[in-house]
This record gives structure tokens, sequence and C-alpha cells, in this order.
């Protein structure tokens, strides 16, 4: 098929398609845990890992692969890697102490599902084995694996999504300016999605220049990513969602449509997808499903 060709939507929503449907399999491999103990802790985990969701973190890894010139089964420790921290965090953010969330993609979330502390130890487990699963995987290029081991160790320490969940926990509406609400997405929301795209460029080794326009694209999508979030959980569709609305406000949680509106916030997001298109003309490979998915990033309504 030729760039042309993929540069249609339908072309890349297929080709996305496809990649969802492969990864599903390969992430219920990846949790088909050899130790038969404990097994209320395995089940947690793989109730919250394969509960379906948009798997929005592993297509930006395989679409960011397309640009490098790597296929997709090159990519499969990393696009599971990153879906587990996800999930993780999904189980942690949940938890009484965090949003304190009772639904989570259509059904209970893990700690009233299972109980508080499995919850706990399902998410703790599931970082870990995103951990073991890039060292397993990519142990035959031990320079590779060292680095993303970092990046992601990065991503989601407390200079990423742990310390953006801190952040998001100490703001309030009345406290907090758009400047603050950017870095504490960037931190929550962006570090991982940024590492999903700047991943592929260090398994295929790209030079410092292609690192860099993969890291801004990076970060411009996981910020309009997350603007889109805030903007749905204003307007969007609890059905569509898997998840109640109006959440951030009853917290009293600053975000993009209660600090500049919904308009504002549609600006916003928009401007963020046409940079992260523009840095893609810094690439020579076939971006056209990362331009999709940028576009999607912040039109979708779920």
């Amino acid at each position: 098929m030729d760039k042309q060709a993929l540069n249609r939507p339908t072309d890349a929503s297929a080709i996305v398609a496809n990649w969802q449907q492969r990864f599903e399999s390969e992430l219920a491999s990846q949790l088909s845990l050899s130790a038969p103990e404990p097994d209320r802790l395995h089940q947690a985990m793989k109730y919250s890992s394969l509960s379906g969701g948009k798997r929005i973190r592993p297509m930006l890894v395989y679409a960011a692969g397309l640009a490098v010139g790597l296929q997709p089964e090159k990519l499969t420790a990393i696009a599971c890697s990153v879906e587990l921290i996800h999930a993780y965090s999904l189980i942690h953010d949940d938890l009484p102490a965090m949003d304190d969330d009772d639904m989570r993609r259509g059904r209970a979330t893990c700690h009233l599902e299972f109980d508080e502390a499995t919850a706990i130890l399902a998410g703790d487990a599931l970082q870990a084995l995103a951990f073991q699963t890039l060292a397993d995987e990519l142990a035959d290029q031990p320079d590779v694996a060292i680095r993303l081991v970092s990046e992601l160790a990065v991503a989601c320490g407390s200079g990423g999504m742990a310390g953006g969940q801190m952040l998001d926990l100490l703001a309030g509406v009345k406290t907090a300016n758009i400047k603050q609400l950017e870095h504490i997405h960037e931190l929550k929301t962006g570090a991982l999605i940024r590492t999903c795209v700047v991943a592929p460029g260090i398994v295929a080794r790209s030079n410092d220049a292609i690192l860099r326009t993969l890291d801004q694209f990076g970060r411009c999508v996981g910020l309009g990513f997350q603007i889109q979030d805030d903007i749905l959980d204003v307007i969007g569709d609890p059905a569509n969602l898997g998840k109640s609305i109006n959440a951030d406000a009853e917290h009293n949680k600053p975000t993009f449509p209660a600090l500049i509106g919904l308009d504002g916030s549609r600006a916003r997001a928009r401007q963020l997808r046409d940079d992260a298109l523009a840095a893609l003309n810094e690439l020579d490979g076939d971006t056209s499903v990362l331009a999709w998915l940028a576009d999607y990033m912040i039109s979708r309504d779920r």
C-alpha cells in the first residue's frame, strides 16, 4: 500500500483496528502468569487490564514504529509494558484515597469488584510486570532495554505520573492557573504518552533530531488527549465513556473547561493537534497513522 493511500483516514482507521485486535492477544499472553497463586491477585490484574479500553498508548507505540520503519512485532514488549503501566495507574487513581471512582470502562472499579487491598496489590504487580516484560523481551539488546526501562521509570515516577497525580490532588479550581494545569497534565497523562512515541525511536536507534521530533509530537498529543478528557467529563455520555461525568467538578479539580471554558478548551486542543501534525513534517517515514491518531485523540467521544 502506498503512502498516499495510507493518508486516507479510513485506511489509517483500519490499520489501527487491526493493531488493536493483535494487541489484545499479546496483552492476554503477558498476563498468562505461570504461578498458580495467588489466584485472587492474578484475577484482579486481568480484570483491570483486559477490560477493553481505547488502547491509545500501544497504538501510539505501533504508529511511531511505523514512522521509524519498525513493524509491530518488534514493539510488542513496549506496547504491553505501557498498557500495563496505564492499567496500574487507573486502579490506583480510582481508589477511595485518590479519585474515589466506582466505575471504569463500564463496570465496577477494581477495588469494588475485589477489595481495596487487592486493588493496591494488583496495581503494584502490574507495574512490576511492565518492567519485567521490557527486561525479558529485550534481553538481547541490553543497551536498548536499559534506556527504555529508564524512560518508563521517569514517565511513571515523581517526575511523571505519580508526581502529576500528587499535584492534581493538591490543586483546586480557585488556586490553579492554566500554566499550572498544563504542567499537571504534562506529568500525569502526557509523560507516559510521550514515552509511547519516543520508545520506538530508541529501539530503531534513531538520531537525536528524530527523537526530538517524536518527543514534540508526544508532548502535543498527550496534552491534547487530556484536554479532550476534561471536555468529555463535562459533556460526555456516560454510556460511551464507561464512567460517570462531572467527577472533576465534584472533587473541585482544576480542568481546562473550568479555567478557559469549553470553547477555549476545544481551541487549545486543536492548536496542539496542529502543532503535533507540524512536527511530523520533520520525519521521512510513514506518519499517516500518527497523524490520524493525533486527530482522533481530540475528537473522540469516549
